[in-house]
């Protein structure tokens, strides 16, 4: 978690929520990424979408079985999703995410039996960290606004 973290400072330096992702095979990293959206005008450029891409690559395929993904932020439905799709084996993830969770807050994706995968997962690690440097963000966004 501490590598996604710094992954997610690394945000910071092109104003993107930072986010960050990694991605994780028999104690490899194997994909790590910050969320990307405003530097690549993509809004599919979230850390994990961009951390899954990257371990598909260093493995050479899009099955992740055995890889787990630590992430600062509950992930989003597109994430979560992927996630899924990608078949990982486990998903750890930092502050929970009330407005756009899809792990644990609003929808529980991961776990829907309709679907042919679910992933374990755990949150909560490092959640005062991770949540202190989103909430630290969108406070120095909202500042100019309040004056």
């Amino acid at each position: 978690m501490r590598v996604a973290l710094a992954e997610a400072v690394a945000a910071l330096e092109h104003d993107d929520v930072p986010v960050g992702a990694v991605a994780v095979l028999d104690g490899r990293v194997v994909g790590r990424a910050h969320n990307q959206r405003e530097l690549l005008g993509d809004p599919t450029a979230h850390a994990e979408m961009l951390a899954l891409t990257q371990a598909s690559a260093a493995l050479g395929h899009w099955r992740l079985e055995g890889v787990a993904v630590y992430v600062t932020l509950e992930p989003c439905a597109m994430c979560a999703g992927a996630m899924v799709l990608a078949r990982i084996e486990r998903l750890v993830y930092g502050a929970t995410d009330p407005k756009a969770g899809a792990v644990a807050s609003l929808y529980r994706l991961l776990a829907d039996e309709r679907l042919n995968h679910r992933v374990p997962s755990v949150g909560g690690v490092l959640a005062e960290e991770c949540g202190e440097l989103l909430r630290g963000f969108f406070r120095a966004r909202r500042a100019p606004r309040e004056k």
